[in-house]
Order: C-alpha cells, then sequence, then structure tokens
C-alpha cells in the first residue's frame, strides 16, 4: 500500500477545520509553489475526476464519524477547534481548562488512530480508477496553478 503524508494530512485538516475537498485544499496552499508541467490526457482527467468525487465523498464520511467522536467526547466542534488551534499555536495563549485539554488530547488520538482507515479509502479510491496514488497528486499540484487544466477539469465534472 502506498502511503501519501499529503493525503493523510489533510484528512486530519477536513474533520478539525471543515474543509470539504483535497481539491479545494490543495488550491488554498501557497501559490510560491513551482508550476508543475503535466501532460493529461482527457481519459486520465476523467479517472482524476471521478478518484476525486470518491475521495470528496470518503472525506464527508471522515468529516462526520470525526465529529461525531468530537461530540460524543462531550466538546461542541467549535470550542474543539478553538483548543485545537491553541494546542497547534505555540504563540497562543489557551484559556483551556487542564479537564478539557486532557479530553483534546484523547479526542486527537482517537481521530488520529481513525486515519488509516480513512486513508486506505482514499487510495483505494484513486486505484480503483486506475491512478496511482503518486500521479493523482502530481495531477492535483498541476491543477494548483494550470488554469487550462482546471478549466478541462470544470467542464468534465460539470458535464
Amino acid at each position: 500500500m502506498i502511503k501519501s503524508k499529503k493525503i493523510a494530512g489533510l484528512l486530519i485538516a477536513f474533520a478539525l477545520m471543515g474543509s470539504t475537498s483535497v481539491f479545494a485544499q490543495t488550491q488554498q496552499l501557497p501559490q510560491q509553489q513551482q508550476t508543475v508541467e503535466i501532460d493529461v490526457s482527457d481519459a486520465e482527467l476523467s479517472k482524476f475526476a471521478d478518484a476525486y468525487q470518491r475521495i470528496r465523498m470518503v472525506n464527508q464520511k471522515a468529516q462526520q464519524e470525526m465529529a461525531k467522536k468530537v461530540e460524543d467526547s462531550g466538546f461542541d466542534i467549535q470550542r474543539f477547534n478553538e483548543i485545537h488551534q491553541a494546542a497547534l499555536d505555540p504563540n497562543t495563549e489557551s484559556d483551556a481548562t487542564e479537564e478539557e485539554k486532557k479530553k483534546h488530547k484523547a479526542v486527537v488520538a482517537e481521530i488520529e488512530s481513525m486515519q488509516g482507515k480513512f486513508q486506505k479509502e482514499m487510495e483505494d479510491a484513486i486505484s480503483n480508477q486506475g491512478l496511482e496514488v503518486a500521479r493523482y497528486e502530481k495531477i492535483a499540484m498541476a491543477l494548483q496553478t494550470d488554469t487550462e487544466l482546471q478549466q478541462r477539469l470544470q467542464k468534465l465534472m460539470q458535464g
């Protein structure tokens, strides 16, 4: 099984910050990244579009399951996110109680333990379309800067 830290890293961000898709997440990355120029056939772009849609469904399911874990722990999603943001940023003072910090840590551990399952589902969504994960990521990177490729993908997804 191919391990893709990029996809796995995005997954936790989806759950905790409410992102809805890999594509939306990758488009928000800093634009200083170098342009990735690749040739993508219409057939391959169609496979990418199908995999992308399946990944969105996996992400939605992951978000729901992770949100349920947060809520089942007694946290309000917004409060959990505030504590999580403070935990990620050493310059931010947290007003979380010791009990909240403990509970937050436990929920994060549970969410992280779920990641492997969702990671596999995303990888399967890609490979079931006949793409390799590395190729999917390369196309996703190219989509960040290649407007012509973006337009082709949009047309495919609307059609």
